[in-house]
């Protein structure tokens, strides 16, 4: 099973997933720039591996993770996410949709359209999200 996530790891990384993890990085260095984008910058960083990697990880609330809240996963985190969607999740978001449609086009790249769909949900709300390995 692993040779097959391989296989389609490394054609999503040629098909739009080097662009679009470069964009989750980039958005992350432009959070970095101010001390109060640094818990953004870092969700981009996380988030943005997986965009490079996606077959094999999948994202799930902290709460579930650590088994309790944290700053993220509260109302800070709401108030982050809404910030974070007006910023860069919205941009990020019509990113994911336009790689996801050219996807479509093919039968082959519905798979990855549907990764596309999956990272543009992700973009709406991040803050209080990781990524973890998918449970076989």
């Amino acid at each position: 099973m692993s040779v097959l996530r391989l296989i389609f790891n490394i054609a999503w990384f040629v098909m739009g997933g080097f662009l679009m993890g470069l964009a989750w990085w980039l958005a992350g260095l432009i959070c970095f720039i101010s001390i109060i984008g640094i818990p953004f910058g870092r969700a981009c960083f996380v988030i943005g591996e997986m965009a490079f990697w996606p077959f094999g990880n999948e994202q799930t609330n902290r709460r579930n993770v650590k088994g309790f809240e944290d700053i993220g996963t509260g109302v800070l985190g709401t108030i982050g996410n809404v910030i974070w969607f007006l910023c860069f999740g919205i941009w990020l978001a019509i990113g994911h949709l336009t790689h996801a449609l050219a996807c479509f086009i093919t039968i082959i790249g519905i798979p990855f359209g549907i990764a596309h769909l999956k990272l543009a949900l992700l973009t709406l709300a991040p803050i209080g999200q990781t990524v973890v390995p998918k449970r076989v």
